[in-house]
């Protein structure tokens, strides 16, 4: 069942309220789970009902994306604005130091939440922030098309295309490795969301310049990529591990770029044994 909570978060001209819609289900150890830019909650839906039998998992919409409204104004996307703000709303929801997965640009915040010691474990899927500056330019240049695309096409067309295998392979293969295991439903819905995320070109913009490059000493990292992640490639995986050590890398096979939904039992696994 789908909640909002709002809180103030300090912004140069004073505080301002930001309203966050999320999902809460299941008992156990809290773990967040955050989505990747374009996407909504309802990413995770695939793995929610796995992860809630041993945790508790809350599943906030990022602000400008899903059901959540934009940031006010006085507030960037900015990776520490974000953080700042997923701070406050661990306050809010009176989460201590939760276990926290990201997907994306999911995962990278989930680093950086990791890097500050706000949480007790870090699982990061195919995360944002690992790649060479012609990474960078190709997948931003993707995220571009796949967003004018998603706003272009008449929702008629979007939930006739999405009732056939071939369809749902046309509108999504570029972030799903079995793109015809995601539903017609599930499809037009996040088609929908991706057209219509307000925070969508401010945190694309936001990104240009960002690249993780801490250790992560003594926080328990797990990264995981797709084998088929045609986004952010799997090398960059590589790359995450030389930065990260100690990071336990495993590799998802047949799985892309949001694995989620290519393999629910395989991503609930390596979340929960991240987050022991």
């Amino acid at each position: 069942m789908s909640a909002t909570v709002s809180f103030p978060v300090p912004s140069a001209h004073g505080p301002r309220d930001v309203t966050v819609s999320y999902a809460r289900v299941g008992r156990g150890e809290p773990l967040v789970l955050l989505h990747g830019i374009g996407h909504h909650r309802q990413a995770w839906d695939p793995v929610v009902d796995i992860l809630a039998t041993e945790r508790e998992v809350i599943v906030p919409d990022l602000p400008g994306f899903g059901a959540s409204p934009g940031l006010p104004a006085g507030l960037s996307y900015d990776l520490a604005t974000t953080d700042t703000v997923l701070r406050a709303l661990f306050e809010a929801l009176d989460l201590d130091r939760p276990h926290v997965a990201g997907n994306s640009l999911g995962g990278l915040l989930a680093l950086e939440l990791g890097r500050e010691k706000r949480v007790r474990s870090v699982t990061a899927l195919s995360p944002a922030g690992f790649w060479s500056e012609a990474e960078r330019r190709y997948a931003f240049a993707v995220l571009l098309a796949m967003r004018g695309i998603s706003q272009r096409l008449p929702l008629p067309l979007v939930q006739r295309l999405s009732r056939s295998a071939a369809g749902r392979t046309a509108l999504t293969s570029t972030i799903y490795g079995r793109p015809a295991r995601r539903s017609p439903e599930a499809v037009v819905a996040e088609t929908l969301a991706l057209a219509g995320a307000t925070g969508f070109a401010a945190t694309l913009r936001a990104g240009t310049t960002v690249r993780f490059t801490d250790g992560l000493a003594g926080m328990p990292v797990t990264v995981a990529w797709g084998t088929r992640d045609r986004l952010l490639v799997p090398r960059q995986g590589v790359r995450a591990k030389t930065m990260i050590p100690h990071a336990r890398l495993v590799r998802l096979p047949g799985c892309g770029h949001c694995p989620m939904n290519d393999d629910p039992a395989l991503v609930a696994r390596v979340i929960l044994d991240g987050s022991r």
